[in-house]
């Protein structure tokens, strides 16, 4: 249901609610240390309303959804109001409220998740379950010996596992803070900035209108980390502008896809991949975005590389002299990005305080920017109007992301329970025959294969559970594992059969969206190529270790992809094509031979 449809009484009881949630979230950080029983359930219980209520697309769906949404904020309450007794339980549940309640939760967190994302997900998440149930009734070694009832539902809902888990503490603690950071900096100038700063850039450029589209998305989906966010947000400017210079739509639709793909790998948010992988890796956040950094580089790269290919057989006029912003313009506008993100670098690198703590400040610099507009204009209803959005926009992202993460933890608490994740794990390493890149392989087509199925965040905590073990025990570092895990659960965004990206791009242009997929897989051949060099030139994610051999392993991988893309884009003969291709490879791929 739209916000301006809503009575004016129910939309400032929406807005209450967005404030308590970014208020509680905020005040999280500098409260100090809060029992995680407490501080998880009362995230459940704040996010719940905007499932359940706020999303209900018709009558039904708002009665069943004001039912369970009191069903679950009251058993998310009653898990906070009686941590200290359940903390004593050991996971074991006592009373048959307690397991009613616990069944209750688990009911909430699949419906939530189907009406935030759709059937996948929780349908995943309960033959999981179902699994965990009647798993010893199955013969052989994917059976298991089987959990007592009240053990597994008190470990998945009243103890620190399960729903309450290690994923769940980064959505409350880190997530939640970035996507409200994000929120404020979209609700303001900062977008406009971006495109600004992109028009000016790139412009005046052969392929101009394309290239802006691809810095403009590099920017954006720094904060966005949403491939069709991305999409729907600077494909609304920049697909106008390619098909109006007379871009073929095939390109035009192809080179948003990509580029807004890419938002999900570009630090610092990364889709909020970044803050799941701390929690699992156990490596520092900073060290993260430092690693990921110079990948996402190259996969811009390789876009814009792409588009010169295209150049070279295809007039792809830049964008006019007039239809530019000006130079004030875009000082002004790029200041409201700028200035937020100098408080968060300036708080992570020099106060060195948490990430979380320095993204706060960055939000009260943002919320200050909303002050203004452009041209500084001193409005108090547009004031109101950006402060309404920046707190509508984070309520609902934060409860989205929220919903994806409680479901997935119901399947990584089994994989857990049951010991599935290490009999897959040792299933992969069998069918790999013990090597490293045949099994690269098979984890590569996992990721795809759920990718199309779950959101990206979601199909990476799975993959790299029962996956990045096996990586690891063949060599890997940690970090490398879980970085190639995590690009390719992106692959699904412009590879069909399911290419989220490329349908809402192909839609806006109408298109035929298997040519735009055909386009986009050539232009985003680094998101296929990329994961791979990490592995063979590990150097590449260790810019905090080894600063030079990062550089040379960056231009190695550059030079390749910029020989494969021409191969694949440029006006060549299939031999020609195929030369360069082979010669990318051998170049990326040197070390390996």
């Amino acid at each position: 249901m739209l916000m301006d449809e809503k009575p004016t009484r129910l939309r400032w009881l929406w807005v209450l609610l967005a404030i308590t949630l970014v208020v509680y979230h905020v005040g999280l950080i500098f409260l100090g240390l809060v029992p995680n029983l407490v501080s998880r359930p009362l995230h459940m219980a704040i996010i719940m309303p905007w499932i359940f209520v706020f999303a209900a697309k018709n009558r039904a769906q708002l009665t069943s959804g004001i039912i369970l949404a009191s069903v679950g904020v009251a058993a998310s309450v009653w898990i906070a109001w009686n941590h200290k007794t359940l903390g004593n339980q050991y996971g074991f549940l006592e009373n048959n409220l307690q397991i009613t309640i616990s069944v209750s939760l688990l009911v909430c967190v699949l419906e939530a998740a189907r009406r935030a994302i759709g059937w996948p997900l929780p349908t995943v998440a309960a033959f999981a379950l179902s699994y965990a149930f009647l798993g010893n009734h199955i013969p052989g070694e994917f059976g298991h010996s089987g959990t007592p009832l009240r053990s597994f539902l008190g470990t998945m809902t009243i103890a620190e596992g399960g729903i309450w888990g290690s994923l769940t503490a980064v959505s409350v603690g880190v997530v939640a803070i970035f996507v409200i950071f994000g929120a404020v900096l979209n609700a303001g100038e900062a977008g406009q900035g971006f495109m600004n700063v992109a028009a000016a850039t790139a412009g005046r450029l052969k392929g101009g209108a394309a290239k802006v589209s691809v810095l403009s998305s590099a920017l954006f989906g720094s904060i966005s980390g949403s491939a069709s966010a991305n999409v729907a947000s600077t494909g609304a400017v920049t697909l106008p502008a390619m098909t109006g210079l007379g871009y073929p739509k095939r390109l035009a639709a192809a080179v948003e896809a990509v580029a807004s793909s890419g938002g999900q790998i570009m630090p610092p948010l990364m889709g909020a991949g970044a803050f799941v992988m701390v929690e699992l890796t156990g490596v520092p956040y900073t060290k993260i975005m430092a690693a990921a950094a110079l990948p996402a580089i190259l996969f811009f790269l390789a876009v814009w590389i792409g588009i010169n290919a295209y150049a070279s057989h295809t007039d792809l006029q830049g964008i006019d002299p007039e239809d530019r912003p000006s130079n004030k313009d875009v000082f002004v506008t790029s200041m409201f990005f700028i200035l937020p993100f100098s408080v968060l670098l300036w708080g992570m690198f020099l106060l060195k305080v948490t990430p979380q703590y320095a993204a706060c400040l960055a939000i009260g610099a943002g919320i200050l920017l909303l002050i203004f507009d452009r041209t500084f204009t001193l409005e108090p209803a547009a004031i109101w109007r950006r402060l309404e959005l920046a707190l509508l926009t984070a309520a609902q992202q934060v409860a989205l992301i929220a919903s994806i993460i409680f479901c997935a933890s119901i399947i990584i608490g089994v994989l857990a329970i049951t010991g599935l994740g290490v009999k897959i794990t040792s299933l992969l390493l069998s069918g790999a025959s013990g090597l490293l890149w045949p099994t690269l392989l098979l984890t590569a087509l996992a990721c795809l294969i759920l990718g199309m199925e779950v959101p990206t965040t979601a199909a990476y905590v799975i993959c790299v559970s029962v996956a990045g073990p096996a990586l690891v025990q063949l060599g890997l570092e940690p970090l490398q594992a879980h970085l190639f895990i995590f690009w390719y659960a992106l692959l699904s965004t412009i590879t069909p059969p399911v290419c989220g990206a490329v349908f809402i791009a192909s839609g806006m242009v109408q298109e035929n969206w298997l040519r735009v997929a055909g386009t986009a897989m050539a232009l985003g051949v680094g998101l296929y190529v990329i994961p791979m060099s990490i592995i063979a030139n590990p150097d590449l994610i260790r810019v905090t270790e080894a600063p030079g051999q990062a550089i040379i392993a960056f231009l190695r991988t550059a030079l390749g992809l910029g020989l494969i893309s021409f191969g694949l884009i440029g006006k060549n003969t299939l031999l020609m094509a195929l030369g360069l291709c082979s010669s990318g490879f051998v170049v990326i791929f040197i070390s390996v031979f």
